[in-house]
């Protein structure tokens, strides 16, 4: 199987057009030279957890910042280094293939080889078990040649296994140093990047001479923070899925008798599906956030899409599209309860067909009311993250099938005049994993790629790749990196029984906020969405003209770009020092000390643990 891994593709017309397409670099990465500054130490989002972050990560805690800065930069305490040693760099997928994870491998080389003709990339096959077992393949311009701007993880293969344990993180350090490796890429989401820091932390404590770097690329896109913009995969995942639900909304419109119910990817948050509504317009979308946060149950749920239902059949419509994230069925306090009750139980050894006869009286009674098919589906056995397995679970046909039954009711009551409802289902789980990457992933992956490799040239262990400012175009994005550690927060608690994460410092999937502006976005567009069918169709991805450059609805509405500003307010501090020096006069050294109280006071005021919202 592994001589199966990095052979040439057989490529399509389009495919050898788009391997043929090269990715543009921000200034601060072009030349030979690596100018990188390094300024104050990071600290903790949740003051609250840096006391049990620091514990767990007592060597890769508390680093800074960097910035890598474009040759013109006139910054004196900046790093310059244009001694470039041969090294050695290992890199692997982790998690669910995205679109776009190709050109990471493709920039980390390509950087490598421009700084140094001699460098080796070596790509581990399979992901953390070709990790673990030492299986490589060394990565050259002739492999990456059928797989440059091509979609899926085929190259190398890999993983969704996590690198946790002592044993695993033993293999880790064996295969690192076997190999002689001196950096260690990882390229995969939340967990995987977690993973990448614990690596990190334990590589420092036994003196390993490998530093770890991880790269965020995942289609949920739900690795966001201050430091993290966007994920490598995301805005291919929804550009084609949007275009996929506008052909829905068409034929919705053109046959006027159809409700189609879509379950989109989104575990643990609904970005996908809120990107898609943004995107496509369609009638309806449900997002776990607000379930969640408004506690709505099962039937709180059906009402309101057959409340919508009905207002829109008084309009004379009676069809309609409505979206939902595969995550939603744990957002529904009720059924979340019910799934805890019968994983416990899984986890005990009872066999799926005593489950029902074990369960509590409420749960019991939840339980047989859903239809068969849900009942068998929730009967699978957890993921190991104690999670359900989500993509096994047909939320959307459970929806459709109580929407449609309590429709039936209303209709023969009478309250309903509406023509008779008519559900079909889909699940858009799988169909864009495997995509070409649009332009926009093309480009971010590749440059993250080449940051991955100034960041083992800074000699910097237990960070992530970023770039800010990406709603610009690339010759705007700043390229830095920060510590993985100062991503990270701690639960407090959790739900359901025996969770290991509780207490511990980790990458939490960040959850859609409903405070925010693309979230402000939707709720100001909901009524019309619901009533007017202004269905729009982004059309399928485009690599050149009108749509080509066109990027996520909700990068370009939030106000982003923290590095950007951590750089800009380090600049008005440095102004600060030049102008109040020994021997200001009296009314410039009373003025900046006004102004410093007045701004200190605030922001203690503001950054109080009792002030930060913890994410759990």
């Amino acid at each position: 199987m592994d001589a199966d891994y990095g052979i040439p593709r057989e490529l399509s017309d389009l495919q050898k057009l788009r391997s043929q397409y090269q990715p543009e670099l921000p200034p601060c990465l072009q030349g030979t030279t690596v100018r990188v500054e390094l300024r104050d130490a990071t600290t903790a989002a949740d003051p609250s957890g840096e006391h049990t972050i620091k514990r767990f990560f007592p060597h890769t805690y508390g680093q800074p910042l960097a910035h890598f800065l474009r040759a013109t930069a006139k910054v004196p305490d900046a790093q310059i280094i244009t001694e470039h040693p041969v090294i050695r760099v290992g890199v692997l997928f982790c998690g669910r293939q995205s679109p776009g994870g190709h050109n990471v491998l493709w920039g980390l080389h390509d950087a490598l080889k421009v700084h140094n003709p001699n460098n080796t990339l070596l790509g581990f096959l399979g992901g953390s078990e070709g990790l673990f077992a030492q299986k490589t393949l060394e990565i050259t311009n002739d492999v990456l040649a059928t797989y440059k701007n091509q979609g899926g993880y085929d190259m190398l293969g890999r993983t969704k296994d996590q690198i946790r344990t002592t044993e695993q993180v033993n293999a880790a350090m064996a295969a690192c140093k076997a190999l002689k490796l001196d950096g260690l890429v990882i390229i995969g989401g939340v967990t995987s990047n977690t993973d990448a820091a614990q690596l990190a932390e334990k590589f420092a404590e036994a003196k390993c001479p490998t530093k770890v770097v991880g790269v965020p690329v995942t289609l949920n896109g739900d690795l966001k923070n201050q430091f993290v913009e966007a994920n490598v995969g995301f805005d291919t995942i929804c550009k084609v899925n949007s275009q996929l639900i506008s052909n829905m909304c068409t034929d919705a419109l053109s046959a006027e008798k159809y409700y189609y119910f879509i379950r989109l990817m989104g575990r643990k948050a609904s970005h996908v599906a809120l990107e898609c509504t943004l995107q496509s317009h369609p009638n309806m979308v449900i997002l776990g956030e607000e379930v969640a946060a408004s506690k709505l149950t099962l039937f709180d749920i059906t009402k309101q899409i057959c409340d919508a239902v009905q207002a829109r059949a008084e309009h004379d419509k009676n069809h309609g599209v409505i979206l939902l994230p595969e995550g939603l069925i744990e957002s529904i306090p009720e059924v979340y309860a019910l799934l805890q009750e019968i994983h416990c139980l899984l986890r005990q050894g009872v066999s799926a067909d005593k489950i029902s006869s074990q369960l509590s009286p409420w749960a019991s009674a939840l339980f047989e009311f859903l239809p068969y098919f849900i009942r068998k589906q929730l009967l699978l056995h957890p993921e190991s993250d104690d999670s359900a397995q989500l993509s096994q679970i047909e939320t959307e046909k459970l929806i459709a099938h109580l929407v449609e039954t309590e429709m039936n009711k209303r209709l023969k009551e009478g309250t309903y005049k509406g023509k008779k409802f008519n559900a079909i289902c889909h699940f858009f789980g799988y169909q864009a994993r495997g995509s070409l990457p649009s332009k926009f992933d093309c480009d971010y992956a590749y440059v993250l790629g080449h940051v991955c490799y100034h960041i083992l040239a800074a000699g910097l262990n237990g960070y992530m790749a970023t770039v800010t400012n990406l709603k610009n175009p690339v010759n705007k994005w700043h390229c830095g990196a920060a510590p993985i550690s100062a991503m990270m927060t701690v639960k407090r608690y959790g739900r359901g029984p025996g969770k290991a994460s509780i207490g511990v410092p980790a990458l939490h999937p960040a959850t859609v906020d409903l405070k925010g502006k693309s979230y402000e976005l939707l709720s100001q567009n909901a009524t019309k969405f619901l009533l007017d069918d202004v269905y729009r169709n982004p059309g399928p991805l485009q690599f050149d003209g009108p749509g080509a450059d066109a990027k996520a609805v909700t990068l370009c509405v939030e106000d982003q770009d923290y590095m950007g500003r951590i750089k800009k307010l380090q600049e008005y501090l440095d102004k600060v020092r030049t102008i109040v020096k020994p021997g200001c006069s009296q009314d410039v050294l009373k003025a900046a000390l006004s102004a410093m109280a007045s701004v200190t006071d605030i922001l203690s005021v503001i950054s109080s643990p009792s002030s930060v919202n913890t994410p759990f």
